[in-house]
Order: C-alpha cells, then structure tokens, then sequence
C-alpha cells in the first residue's frame, strides 16, 4: 500500500453460471479501460470469485476517493458496463450493484 493510500473493497454478484465469462472477460481486458482505471488512481486492484456463490469480493487502493468516483462518468466506464450487464446484477444505469465492505483487519 502506497503512503496516502485509501483501500476500497466491495462485494459483487454474479449470475448463475457467468463466473467462466467474467473470467474471460477480465482476461482480455480493454487496454483504454486499463489506462482509465490507473489514470483514476487504481492500484493493486484485485477481484476474487467465492465459487459457491458467485460473489465478487474486489479491493484497490485509490488516492483519492473523489477522483476514483469520477471514473463512473468516463465513456469507456459506461461501455464496460453495458458489456458486462448481462452477467451481473447491475443497478438501473448498469454500474455494478455493489455493496461497500467495512475494514475490520489489515496486516501490513
């Protein structure tokens, strides 16, 4: 964790039987979208999959939260989460429905 550094983690759901798309998907993931999400602050961003019940647990550290949040407005945000709302459950404007996670531990 970089000085300064902000850890985020939120969880996620997936839809049934969409944990090898989501994979896949996250292996060819867009370089533009590569570039937008360093250039929005994103480092050691991880996203692990509970097999069982297809929930997404993903953590980063960010800067800054105002500059992470604004990510959400980019054009290449918006297009990848159209691509990725037919295998998740998203909210209205197709953002991931996600629910934040407290910190209760962290061992550095």
């Amino acid at each position: 964790m970089t000085p300064n550094s902000i850890r985020i983690a939120t969880v996620m759901q997936l839809r049934p039987g969409q944990a090898r798309e989501y994979q896949r998907r996250h292996d060819e993931l867009w370089p533009e979208l590569e570039r937008a999400l360093k250039a929005h602050g994103a480092e050691h961003y991880s996203i692990f999959l509970h097999p069982e019940t297809e929930q997404l647990f993903a953590c980063l550290n960010v800067r800054s939260e105002e500059k992470w949040q604004a990510i959400a407005d980019t054009d290449i945000c918006q297009k990848w989460w159209r691509y990725m709302a037919d295998i998740m459950d998203t909210n209205e404007d197709n953002s991931p429905r996600s629910v934040p996670l407290q910190s209760v531990f962290y061992l550095a």
